[in-house]
């Protein structure tokens, strides 16, 4: 038995924010090694090589992409979020260190990230085994995790084996997956995970920045994220001119190949089963009470009254990650902001570190 002081979690902290120091290296504006960073000489050009690797092992990473998801994480592991983030946690509790199983999924960069720095900063083991899409980015930055602190060996492990040995999961997949999942993980302590996806609640009278910040939230990922937008609830009368112009700054998104060729697949399947669609050469916006929409395209549904909508959305919660409103509801997200979450952003609102606390 050991006790998870004060001292052993500050140590925790202290490391993760040296790797968000490392990935602070590494932005879009640029990428540009830091005198002040620990173990340069060892990792830097390794990871700028890794990088390379995502995107030729998945065309969806590109190069800006994966930067973006640097940037994110540089931010998010400085000391005072990390701190903040844990401080209402108990972590003086006695108890042995379990061995947690991460299943991660691969839609987009470093998407198990979360729940590898939650099992770690708790204190467990991790086994990762991870999604084939998303292979190359996560060992690495382990193996700085290592150097930084030494502590750490022995506690990561990635595997593509039988999964044995282990007393919780935390597994992300689709509905389908989801069923395997809760079949052969259901006598542990498990977070499973299911398709989940994002809204917006327009009213008309959106600024353009608004509007443009919203884009954001549609295209970043190229809309693979379960917290990318895939649908819009709008007014009877909602004129779509305005949300069109503020689109307009993704335009160059087609000349992605693998994005440009879902574009004229389902444009092709929409204009052969003569659904009614508008579309901007880059953006289909089809009406449709689904919430997970094809890429490039985007579906929407009207909406009568305020009221409705939010007993709508109540009894859908199961099948959406984040509403993004101005004035919706208490729990909406802002525009533009649904690929910026904080450490507290839980997926599927479950409290990944209270679980980890108790198993």
């Amino acid at each position: 038995m050991i006790r998870q002081t004060s001292m052993d979690l500050q140590q925790r902290i202290n490391a993760f924010a040296k790797l968000g120091n490392f990935l602070s290296q590494f932005s879009r504006q640029e990428i540009t090694a830091k005198d002040s960073v620990a173990h340069n000489e060892l990792f830097f050009d390794g990871f700028i090589h890794q990088i390379k690797l995502a995107g030729e092992n998945n065309g969806w990473f590109t190069k800006e992409n994966v930067l973006f998801a640097c940037e994110g994480w540089s931010e998010l592991l400085k000391i005072n979020n990390l701190s903040k983030w844990l401080e209402k946690y108990d972590f003086a509790q006695t108890y042995a260190p379990k061995t947690v199983v991460i299943i991660m999924a691969g839609n987009i960069p470093l998407v198990g990230f979360h729940d590898f720095l939650s099992v770690l900063i708790s204190g467990h083991h991790v086994i990762v085994k991870q999604s084939s899409n998303d292979k190359h980015l996560l060992p690495f930055l382990a193996r700085y995790l290592e150097y930084v602190d030494p502590n750490f060996k022995g506690r990561i492990t990635f595997t593509e084996d039988k999964l044995t040995n282990f007393d919780a999961v935390i597994a992300t997949g689709s509905d389908n997956t989801a069923r395997y999942f809760e079949y052969y993980f259901g006598n542990k302590p498990n977070i499973i995970r299911k398709n989940r996806n994002s809204v917006a609640v327009l009213t008309g009278t959106e600024t353009p920045e608004q509007l443009e910040a919203l884009a954001d939230d549609i295209f970043r990922y190229f809309g693979l994220g379960c917290r990318n937008v895939s649908k819009l609830y709008v007014p009877q009368d909602y004129n779509f001119d305005s949300f069109f112009k503020a689109v307009y700054k993704w335009k160059d998104i087609i000349n992605h190949a693998k994005y440009a060729n879902n574009y004229d697949y389902n444009k092709a399947v929409y204009l052969m089963s003569l659904f009614d669609t508008l579309e901007n050469g880059f953006l289909m916006i089809k009406e449709d009470q689904s919430f997970g929409s094809p890429i490039a395209t985007l579906f929407y549904e009207k909406y009568d009254s305020k009221e409705n909508l939010e007993k709508t959305l109540a009894q859908k919660t199961e099948q959406i990650q984040c509403v993004v409103a101005n004035g919706f509801n208490d729990s909406e997200i802002s525009f533009g902001k649904t690929q910026k979450p904080t450490l507290s952003d839980y997926a599927d609102s479950v409290d990944t570190i209270a679980f980890l606390l108790k198993i």
